[in-house]
Protein backbone atom coordinates (compact mmCIF):
# COMPACT_ATOMS: atom_id res chain seq x y z
CA UNK A 1 0.00 0.00 0.00
CA UNK A 2 1.18 3.39 -0.99
CA UNK A 3 1.49 6.48 1.10
CA UNK A 4 0.56 9.63 -0.22
CA UNK A 5 0.81 12.82 1.87
CA UNK A 6 -1.88 15.05 1.19
CA UNK A 7 -1.53 18.87 2.04
CA UNK A 8 -4.45 20.88 1.80
CA UNK A 9 -6.45 17.70 1.94
CA UNK A 10 -9.28 19.44 3.97
CA UNK A 11 -9.88 21.71 1.04
CA UNK A 12 -12.59 21.85 -1.80
CA UNK A 13 -10.36 19.65 -4.19
CA UNK A 14 -7.86 17.90 -2.17
CA UNK A 15 -10.82 16.56 -0.23
CA UNK A 16 -12.28 14.96 -3.10
CA UNK A 17 -8.54 13.85 -3.91
CA UNK A 18 -8.41 12.60 -0.57
CA UNK A 19 -11.93 10.53 -0.71
CA UNK A 20 -10.99 8.76 -4.05
CA UNK A 21 -7.51 8.05 -2.59
CA UNK A 22 -9.07 6.09 -0.07
CA UNK A 23 -11.12 3.97 -2.26
CA UNK A 24 -7.80 3.78 -4.32
CA UNK A 25 -6.39 1.68 -1.04
CA UNK A 26 -4.11 4.23 -0.57
CA UNK A 27 -3.08 5.15 2.86
CA UNK A 28 -3.89 8.80 3.13
CA UNK A 29 -2.00 11.15 5.24
CA UNK A 30 -3.35 14.79 5.14
CA UNK A 31 -1.42 17.96 6.81
CA UNK A 32 -3.92 21.30 6.68
CA UNK A 33 -3.84 24.32 8.59
CA UNK A 34 -7.67 24.71 8.57
CA UNK A 35 -8.23 28.27 7.38
CA UNK A 36 -11.82 29.43 6.41
CA UNK A 37 -11.44 27.19 3.60
CA UNK A 38 -10.73 24.28 5.45
CA UNK A 39 -13.06 21.79 6.94
CA UNK A 40 -12.07 18.24 8.65
CA UNK A 41 -15.82 17.48 7.75
CA UNK A 42 -15.01 16.81 3.82
CA UNK A 43 -12.92 13.80 4.80
CA UNK A 44 -14.12 10.86 6.41
CA UNK A 45 -13.00 10.45 9.95
CA UNK A 46 -11.16 7.03 11.38
CA UNK A 47 -9.63 6.72 7.67
CA UNK A 48 -7.04 9.28 7.71
CA UNK A 49 -4.40 10.52 9.86
CA UNK A 50 -4.64 14.46 10.18
CA UNK A 51 -1.74 16.92 11.22
CA UNK A 52 -3.15 20.16 11.53
CA UNK A 53 -0.05 22.54 10.32
CA UNK A 54 1.61 24.84 7.90
CA UNK A 55 3.05 24.34 5.12
CA UNK A 56 5.32 27.17 5.33
CA UNK A 57 6.58 26.09 8.72
CA UNK A 58 9.32 24.16 8.19
CA UNK A 59 10.24 22.04 11.08
CA UNK A 60 6.05 21.10 10.71
CA UNK A 61 7.44 19.55 7.11
CA UNK A 62 10.13 18.30 8.33
CA UNK A 63 8.83 16.44 11.64
CA UNK A 64 6.11 14.56 9.48
CA UNK A 65 8.19 13.59 5.95
CA UNK A 66 10.71 11.97 9.14
CA UNK A 67 7.84 10.56 11.06
CA UNK A 68 5.97 9.26 8.35
CA UNK A 69 8.26 8.57 5.05
CA UNK A 70 5.14 8.73 2.50
CA UNK A 71 5.79 7.87 -0.89
CA UNK A 72 4.40 10.64 -2.52
CA UNK A 73 3.39 14.17 -1.95
CA UNK A 74 0.65 15.81 -3.50
CA UNK A 75 0.23 19.60 -2.85
CA UNK A 76 -3.52 21.34 -2.77
CA UNK A 77 -2.14 23.83 -0.10
CA UNK A 78 -2.87 26.73 -1.01
CA UNK A 79 -4.75 30.58 -0.89
CA UNK A 80 -6.91 30.60 -3.86
CA UNK A 81 -9.50 33.10 -4.14
CA UNK A 82 -8.93 35.49 -6.62
CA UNK A 83 -10.88 38.12 -4.71
CA UNK A 84 -9.02 37.67 -1.90
CA UNK A 85 -5.35 38.06 -3.19
CA UNK A 86 -6.40 41.46 -4.79
CA UNK A 87 -6.91 42.46 -0.66
CA UNK A 88 -4.15 40.64 1.33
CA UNK A 89 -1.44 39.78 -1.52
CA UNK A 90 0.92 39.22 0.86
CA UNK A 91 -1.08 36.54 2.81
CA UNK A 92 -0.79 34.30 -1.02
CA UNK A 93 3.03 34.68 -1.24
CA UNK A 94 3.21 33.27 2.57
CA UNK A 95 1.42 29.93 1.35
CA UNK A 96 1.32 29.59 -2.25
CA UNK A 97 4.92 30.58 -2.46
CA UNK A 98 7.02 30.02 0.96
CA UNK A 99 4.82 26.93 1.67
CA UNK A 100 5.95 26.01 -1.53
CA UNK A 101 9.45 26.18 -1.33
CA UNK A 102 9.60 25.18 2.24
CA UNK A 103 7.80 21.24 1.29
CA UNK A 104 10.70 21.41 -1.69
CA UNK A 105 13.29 21.96 1.10
CA UNK A 106 11.99 19.30 2.97
CA UNK A 107 12.12 17.02 0.28
CA UNK A 108 15.83 17.52 -0.26
CA UNK A 109 16.05 15.82 2.79
CA UNK A 110 13.47 13.39 3.08
CA UNK A 111 12.95 11.53 -0.44
CA UNK A 112 9.89 10.30 -2.12
CA UNK A 113 8.99 8.55 -5.34
CA UNK A 114 7.05 11.98 -6.19
CA UNK A 115 5.97 15.25 -5.61
CA UNK A 116 3.00 16.65 -7.50
CA UNK A 117 2.44 20.14 -7.41
CA UNK A 118 -1.39 21.30 -8.09
CA UNK A 119 -1.43 24.60 -9.92
CA UNK A 120 -4.13 26.55 -12.08
CA UNK A 121 -5.12 27.49 -15.78
CA UNK A 122 -4.23 31.27 -14.46
CA UNK A 123 -0.66 31.41 -15.08
CA UNK A 124 -0.96 31.47 -18.61
CA UNK A 125 -3.12 34.95 -17.92
CA UNK A 126 -6.11 35.46 -20.58
CA UNK A 127 -6.18 34.37 -23.86
CA UNK A 128 -9.03 35.28 -26.93
CA UNK A 129 -8.62 32.84 -29.57
CA UNK A 130 -7.12 29.50 -29.42
CA UNK A 131 -5.68 27.42 -26.07
CA UNK A 132 -2.51 27.21 -23.91
CA UNK A 133 -0.64 24.45 -24.26
CA UNK A 134 1.78 23.54 -21.35
CA UNK A 135 4.79 25.14 -23.30
CA UNK A 136 2.68 28.46 -23.13
CA UNK A 137 4.50 31.16 -21.24
CA UNK A 138 3.64 32.52 -18.39
CA UNK A 139 1.67 36.06 -18.01
CA UNK A 140 -0.45 35.97 -14.63
CA UNK A 141 -2.49 38.66 -14.33
CA UNK A 142 -3.52 38.64 -10.54
CA UNK A 143 -1.60 38.34 -7.33
CA UNK A 144 -3.15 34.75 -7.14
CA UNK A 145 -1.94 34.00 -10.29
CA UNK A 146 1.44 35.46 -9.70
CA UNK A 147 1.91 33.60 -6.55
CA UNK A 148 1.09 30.28 -7.69
CA UNK A 149 3.23 31.18 -11.23
CA UNK A 150 5.82 31.27 -8.69
CA UNK A 151 5.63 28.42 -6.92
CA UNK A 152 5.65 26.25 -10.41
CA UNK A 153 8.77 28.16 -11.22
CA UNK A 154 10.37 26.58 -7.88
CA UNK A 155 9.08 23.31 -8.30
CA UNK A 156 10.34 23.14 -11.90
CA UNK A 157 13.92 25.05 -10.72
CA UNK A 158 14.30 22.41 -7.81
CA UNK A 159 14.01 19.01 -10.73
CA UNK A 160 16.30 20.95 -12.50
CA UNK A 161 19.01 21.92 -10.18
CA UNK A 162 18.15 18.90 -7.68
CA UNK A 163 16.95 16.70 -9.50
CA UNK A 164 13.73 16.21 -7.60
CA UNK A 165 10.86 13.77 -9.25
CA UNK A 166 8.37 16.42 -9.24
CA UNK A 167 4.69 16.76 -11.47
CA UNK A 168 2.66 19.54 -12.14
CA UNK A 169 -1.08 19.57 -12.74
CA UNK A 170 -3.03 23.16 -14.10
CA UNK A 171 -6.31 22.35 -13.53
CA UNK A 172 -9.30 24.78 -14.93
CA UNK A 173 -12.00 26.24 -13.23
CA UNK A 174 -13.38 23.46 -10.68
CA UNK A 175 -16.76 22.93 -9.11
CA UNK A 176 -19.05 20.42 -7.40
CA UNK A 177 -19.92 19.52 -3.71
CA UNK A 178 -18.32 21.09 -0.91
CA UNK A 179 -17.24 24.43 -2.38
CA UNK A 180 -16.53 26.89 -0.21
CA UNK A 181 -19.57 29.82 -0.95
CA UNK A 182 -16.89 32.69 -2.17
CA UNK A 183 -16.96 31.00 -5.72
CA UNK A 184 -18.94 32.04 -8.42
CA UNK A 185 -21.70 28.55 -8.65
CA UNK A 186 -21.49 27.94 -4.59
CA UNK A 187 -22.33 31.68 -3.96
CA UNK A 188 -25.07 32.14 -6.65
CA UNK A 189 -27.02 29.01 -5.37
CA UNK A 190 -26.54 30.61 -1.86
CA UNK A 191 -27.89 33.73 -2.95
CA UNK A 192 -30.48 32.47 -5.22
CA UNK A 193 -32.19 30.53 -2.35
CA UNK A 194 -32.11 33.10 0.08
CA UNK A 195 -33.77 35.21 -3.00
CA UNK A 196 -30.95 37.91 -2.68
CA UNK A 197 -29.60 39.58 -5.80
CA UNK A 198 -27.02 37.51 -7.40
CA UNK A 199 -23.53 40.04 -8.15
CA UNK A 200 -21.91 39.16 -11.38
CA UNK A 201 -19.08 41.07 -12.56
CA UNK A 202 -19.05 43.36 -15.02
CA UNK A 203 -21.50 42.04 -17.95
CA UNK A 204 -20.61 38.53 -17.48
CA UNK A 205 -19.22 37.82 -20.40
CA UNK A 206 -15.75 36.45 -18.84
CA UNK A 207 -15.33 32.53 -20.43
CA UNK A 208 -14.18 29.91 -18.55
CA UNK A 209 -13.73 26.11 -18.70
CA UNK A 210 -15.78 24.33 -15.94
CA UNK A 211 -14.67 21.42 -14.75
CA UNK A 212 -16.00 19.22 -12.27
CA UNK A 213 -14.19 18.29 -8.82
CA UNK A 214 -14.38 14.39 -9.68
CA UNK A 215 -13.08 14.86 -12.83
CA UNK A 216 -9.90 17.05 -11.56
CA UNK A 217 -9.26 14.83 -8.70
CA UNK A 218 -9.08 11.33 -11.18
CA UNK A 219 -6.75 13.38 -13.75
CA UNK A 220 -4.40 14.17 -10.92
CA UNK A 221 -4.92 10.92 -9.95
CA UNK A 222 -3.58 9.73 -13.63
CA UNK A 223 -0.90 12.37 -13.46
CA UNK A 224 0.56 11.05 -10.15
CA UNK A 225 0.78 7.46 -11.35
CA UNK A 226 1.40 7.31 -14.46
CA UNK A 227 2.66 11.21 -15.48
CA UNK A 228 6.79 11.82 -16.89
CA UNK A 229 8.76 13.16 -13.95
CA UNK A 230 9.40 16.55 -14.60
CA UNK A 231 6.33 17.40 -16.59
CA UNK A 232 3.53 19.86 -16.38
CA UNK A 233 -0.39 18.58 -17.83
CA UNK A 234 -2.94 20.71 -18.40
CA UNK A 235 -6.38 18.91 -16.94
CA UNK A 236 -9.87 20.67 -17.91
CA UNK A 237 -12.89 19.45 -19.10
CA UNK A 238 -13.22 21.80 -22.46
CA UNK A 239 -16.45 22.55 -21.50
CA UNK A 240 -16.67 26.37 -22.04
CA UNK A 241 -19.01 28.60 -20.70
CA UNK A 242 -19.70 32.45 -19.62
CA UNK A 243 -20.25 33.66 -16.06
CA UNK A 244 -23.70 34.72 -17.01
CA UNK A 245 -24.80 31.59 -18.67
CA UNK A 246 -23.38 29.73 -15.28
CA UNK A 247 -25.80 31.95 -13.16
CA UNK A 248 -28.67 31.74 -15.72
CA UNK A 249 -28.64 28.00 -15.97
CA UNK A 250 -28.26 27.59 -11.94
CA UNK A 251 -31.55 30.23 -11.44
CA UNK A 252 -33.41 27.83 -14.43
CA UNK A 253 -32.37 24.65 -11.98
CA UNK A 254 -33.78 26.19 -9.21
CA UNK A 255 -36.63 28.04 -10.25
CA UNK A 256 -35.49 31.21 -9.79
CA UNK A 257 -36.45 34.78 -11.60
CA UNK A 258 -33.82 36.34 -13.82
CA UNK A 259 -34.53 39.77 -11.95
CA UNK A 260 -32.09 38.78 -9.17
CA UNK A 261 -28.85 39.33 -11.42
CA UNK A 262 -26.99 42.34 -10.37
CA UNK A 263 -24.72 43.26 -12.63
CA UNK A 264 -21.45 45.06 -10.81
CA UNK A 265 -18.55 46.52 -11.24
CA UNK A 266 -15.81 44.39 -12.41
CA UNK A 267 -13.19 42.64 -10.92
CA UNK A 268 -9.78 44.59 -11.03
CA UNK A 269 -7.52 43.31 -14.70
CA UNK A 270 -10.16 40.60 -14.57
CA UNK A 271 -8.91 38.07 -17.28
CA UNK A 272 -11.46 37.79 -20.00
CA UNK A 273 -11.10 34.03 -20.82
CA UNK A 274 -8.96 30.72 -19.95
CA UNK A 275 -8.77 27.91 -22.16
CA UNK A 276 -6.29 24.87 -21.82
CA UNK A 277 -4.95 22.27 -24.63
CA UNK A 278 -5.28 18.84 -23.41
CA UNK A 279 -3.50 16.88 -25.80
CA UNK A 280 -0.57 16.43 -23.71
CA UNK A 281 -2.79 14.51 -21.43
CA UNK A 282 -5.05 12.60 -23.95
CA UNK A 283 -2.13 11.17 -25.90
CA UNK A 284 0.60 10.51 -22.95
CA UNK A 285 -1.96 8.88 -20.63
CA UNK A 286 -5.45 8.50 -22.07
CA UNK A 287 -7.22 10.49 -19.85
CA UNK A 288 -10.48 12.84 -20.93
CA UNK A 289 -12.87 14.27 -18.63
CA UNK A 290 -16.03 12.40 -18.61
CA UNK A 291 -18.78 14.87 -16.65
CA UNK A 292 -21.10 17.36 -19.23
CA UNK A 293 -21.50 20.71 -17.75
CA UNK A 294 -25.66 20.31 -17.52
CA UNK A 295 -24.73 17.20 -15.90
CA UNK A 296 -22.57 18.67 -13.15
CA UNK A 297 -24.24 21.54 -12.45
CA UNK A 298 -27.39 19.68 -11.58
CA UNK A 299 -25.71 17.22 -9.26
CA UNK A 300 -24.22 20.24 -7.93
CA UNK A 301 -27.07 22.01 -7.42
CA UNK A 302 -28.65 19.01 -5.55
CA UNK A 303 -25.86 18.09 -3.44
CA UNK A 304 -25.83 22.03 -2.16
CA UNK A 305 -30.08 21.63 -1.58
CA UNK A 306 -29.64 18.63 0.47
CA UNK A 307 -26.70 20.23 2.46
CA UNK A 308 -27.91 23.85 3.21
CA UNK A 309 -26.54 23.80 7.09
CA UNK A 310 -22.79 23.27 6.20
CA UNK A 311 -23.42 26.27 3.13
CA UNK A 312 -25.17 28.54 6.14
CA UNK A 313 -22.49 27.63 8.45
CA UNK A 314 -19.56 28.77 6.30
CA UNK A 315 -21.45 32.17 5.28
CA UNK A 316 -21.88 32.72 9.33
CA UNK A 317 -18.01 31.53 9.53
CA UNK A 318 -17.35 34.49 7.11
CA UNK A 319 -20.10 37.22 7.31
CA UNK A 320 -17.57 40.23 7.65
CA UNK A 321 -15.72 39.20 4.69
CA UNK A 322 -19.03 39.31 2.63
CA UNK A 323 -20.15 42.13 4.15
CA UNK A 324 -16.82 43.87 2.68
CA UNK A 325 -16.80 42.63 -0.34
CA UNK A 326 -20.53 43.52 -0.70
CA UNK A 327 -19.68 47.36 -0.76
CA UNK A 328 -16.45 46.79 -2.78
CA UNK A 329 -18.11 45.87 -5.19
CA UNK A 330 -20.71 48.30 -5.72
CA UNK A 331 -23.77 48.19 -8.23
CA UNK A 332 -23.36 49.64 -11.96
CA UNK A 333 -25.92 51.33 -13.95
CA UNK A 334 -27.38 49.64 -17.56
Amino acid sequence: MKKILVTGGCGFIGSEFVRQGLKRNYEILVLDKLTYAGDLTRIPKGDVKFYRGDIADPEVVKRILKRERPDYVVNFAAETHVDRSIFNPSLFLETNVKGTNTLLAAIRTYEVERFLHISTDEVYGEIKKGRFTEESPFAPNSPYAVSKAAGDMLVKAYHRTYHLPVLIVRPSNTYGPFQYPEKLIPLTIYYALKNRRIPVYGRGENIREWFYVEDCAEGIFRVLEEGRIGEAYNITSGEEKKNIFVVKSILSLLGKPLSLIQFVRDRPGHDYRYALSTRKIRRELNWQAKTKFKDGLKRTVEWYLDNLEWMERKVRQEKEYFRFISRFYSPQGD
